[in-house]
């Protein structure tokens, strides 16, 4: 049986761990309180608490690094700060992977590293990533200090804009005026974000960087009225008047050239509620 630990079991690391859990791998996890800690467990799931501030706190959680495979789902929080303390938490976290026995690690990224310019040709995971052109500099020292100088292998899965259920684009923007319409979006649902991490860790995708991105890129307004008529909320009350085409998309072929199907291919048709 295999053994997997989820340290951040948050919007996507929580139903991941359900999911992993029916399938019969054993699952251990990590949450940063201990209410979310008993309610966590009173889905079945065995959790510790755990935290990197920046340095690690918690209970027991040396269990977390015991097990075969570690799923790392701490984001920075971009909005506060210049990225220096989510750094200084990989590092520390870097510290306890040197010296498990974890055999193989996802690292759960974004593509937000790419370039902010948009491009007539899609991102793709081979795109020459450095300081001078990364879109998010934090973003892409993580994963650089994830990579370099390991025993352990490593899987960066770079996700698009995580969306679905009680995440809904249009609710953002309803009534807003002067909303950014024109541009195409690059969104995941949560479910096949979920199905995506599954995916490596079945097939052992081993060593390898995928996007995680629905391959349809509808427009921006498509969705947002589409999420007004179907949900009964305010459309945006105006719409920036610029040309369409002048996009920055992110390239999903790569994971579905390993058999990866996506559940929601287009953003048009994803489930909410």
């Amino acid at each position: 049986m295999k053994t997997v630990s989820i340290i951040g079991l948050g919007w996507i690391g929580e139903p991941l761990g359900i999911h992993l859990q029916e399938k019969g791998l054993q699952v251990f996890g990590s949450t940063t309180s201990e209410e979310k800690r008993k309610q966590l467990t009173s889905k079945g799931l065995e959790v510790v608490r755990f935290s990197l501030n920046p340095h690690p706190e918690g209970i027991g959680f040396h269990s977390l690094f015991q097990s075969e495979i570690l799923v790392v789902n701490i984001p920075p929080r971009t909005r506060s700060g210049n990225g220096e303390f989510h750094l200084e938490q990989i590092k520390y976290l870097r510290g306890l992977l040197d010296n498990s026995s974890v055999k193989q690690v996802i690292f759960v990224s974004s593509t937000g590293v790419y370039p902010e310019v948009p491009s007539p040709e899609m991102y793709s995971e081979d795109f020459p990533l450095s300081v001078e052109n990364v879109g998010n500099d934090t973003i892409f020292r993580a994963e650089q200090l994830m990579a370099t100088d390991r025993n352990y292998g490593l899987t960066i899965v770079r996700f698009g804009g995580l969306l679905g259920d009680d995440r809904i684009p249009g609710k953002y923007f309803s009534g807003k005026e002067n909303v950014a319409g024109h541009t195409q979006v690059n969104f995941i649902h949560r479910r096949d974000a979920v199905r995506l991490l599954d995916w490596v860790i079945e097939q052992e995708l081993w060593n390898d960087t995928f996007n995680g991105v629905a391959p349809i890129h509808p427009l921006r307004r498509e969705i947002y009225e589409k999420n007004a008529a179907e949900l009964g909320i305010a459309p945006p009350g105006s719409y920036q008047n610029e040309p369409e085409g002048n996009d920055r998309l992110i390239d999903s072929g790569k994971i579905m050239n390993t058999g990866f199907e996506f559940e929601f291919p287009d953003p048009l048709g994803f489930r909410y509620g």
